[in-house]
């Protein structure tokens, strides 16, 4: 593999990248993974300390190699990025760190790619694979007054444990996924006060139940018909979740998998439910706007919080990359993924950007088996000529996992 002059680049060393290089090499197809930190997931090591993943320690392996029995059921948030680091270093996965792609343009002649990066950097390729991350760029919104709040403000990206707010009122917006855990870290934490601004009430759901996973149940009725889909998830959330509505949080009106299909996954329950109905979380209007020290919320109310921490999600950040190319949509995420390649732009493929209940480790493992395939039969591995010299990765081999 290494005499095959141009690689297929797959840029972003996550959970997505990984993979896909991995699938690639398994089919003798050469891929270097370009990654702009100095270390494989990056985004991981950046989550907050008791982050683990809501889907279970076998739905969640990569391509090659099973996640260690002994991280438990649920892994961490370090022990992700231990596997992450195994899987690299197992597979042997040629990667270059520090560098960062730029920008993705049509080779001359239209064959492949030519990848302007850090440095000075024109990488030629013959195919390349997108894998920067769904959690690439902090979203926080323009929330007029925002730049005079005085009061601490800071996106969840920046929160990492509840230490600093010992004893203090702190208001999280955003009650997704992570808004929920981070409400619950606080509590658990010893913040004084905690609060959590609620724009659209979300679907909560049971990580688990009688030892059966959420992420199960996503897997089975992903297929069917959505309508199908929400009635069963209003069944079983009257069964399993209680009513939240008389503590702020009412049942939200729309169904469990139309949300899914507008880009809202249902928030999977580590403690939200119980804090909220002992009066630990105190669910409030969303955020309008900051006066002076104040928060004022769409219902009219103000608050005084001592710190603000937005959980109000991600930009896919695609378009300096890529947007030039026509292949996103209005909302700047890719309009194909896996092993679909857009028509104008033929060998330019996409993983990591969706987010299903089916789960995003096994939905990107999947992916990384359909592209490899796609681009093993479409390029076929070329030998014979000398491979061209890569820049120092900077990446150094990794202990294996005792």
């Amino acid at each position: 593999m290494t005499t095959q002059p141009r690689p297929v680049y797959v840029i972003g060393a996550g959970p997505g990248g990984l993979a896909a290089a991995a699938a690639l090499r398994a089919r003798g197809v050469r891929a270097v993974v370009v990654e702009k930190s100095d270390a494989v997931g990056a985004s991981w090591r950046n989550h907050y300390d008791r982050l683990h993943l809501h889907t279970t320690r076998r739905l969640s392996a990569l391509p090659g190699l099973a996640v260690p029995r002994r991280f438990g059921r649920w892994v961490s948030r370090d022990n992700v990025v231990r596997y992450l680091e195994k899987y690299a270093e197992f597979h042997e996965l040629e990667l270059v760190s520090g560098v960062e792609v730029t920008r993705i343009d049509p080779a001359p002649g239209g064959d492949g790619w030519l990848l302007h990066a850090t440095g000075g950097r024109v990488l030629d390729a013959r195919a390349v694979v997108v894998a920067t991350g769904f959690n690439h760029t902090p979203a926080l919104p323009d929330w007029p007054g925002r730049d005079t709040y005085g009061g601490r403000l800071l996106h969840a990206r920046d929160y990492r444990n509840a230490k600093p707010y010992e004893g203090r009122d702190v208001l999280v917006v955003g009650i997704g996924n992570t808004g929920a855990e981070i409400a619950v870290d606080l509590v658990e934490g010893g913040a004084a006060r905690v609060r959590i601004a609620v724009r659209t009430a979300p679907h909560i759901v049971r990580r688990s139940t009688a030892g059966w996973p959420a992420q199960r149940t996503g897997i089975l009725v992903r297929r069917l018909p959505v309508r199908l889909v929400d009635r069963l998830g209003a069944l079983v959330a009257k069964v399993s979740v209680p009513d939240l509505s008389a503590y702020g949080l009412p049942r939200p009106g729309a169904g469990l998998y139309s949300r899914v299909k507008e880009g809202a996954v249902p928030v999977q329950d580590v403690g939200l439910i119980d804090a909220v109905r002992t009066g630990r979380v105190e669910p409030v209007a969303a955020v309008a706007s900051f006066e002076g020290g104040e928060v004022v919320l769409a219902d009219g109310s103000r608050i005084t919080p001592d710190s603000v921490i937005a959980a109000t999600g991600y930009r896919r950040g695609l378009e300096g990359l890529v947007g030039h190319l026509e292949v996103l949509d209005g909302r700047g995420r890719p309009r194909t993924h896996g092993a679909r390649t857009p028509a104008q732009a033929p060998g330019l493929y996409f993983t990591g950007f969706t987010n299903p209940i089916s789960g995003m480790f096994r939905e990107m493992a999947l992916d990384a088996e359909k592209i490899a395939k796609a681009l093993s039969r479409r390029l076929g591995p070329r030998a014979g000529q000398p491979a061209e010299a890569l820049p120092d990765t900077g990446l150094r081999p990794v202990d294996p996992l005792a």
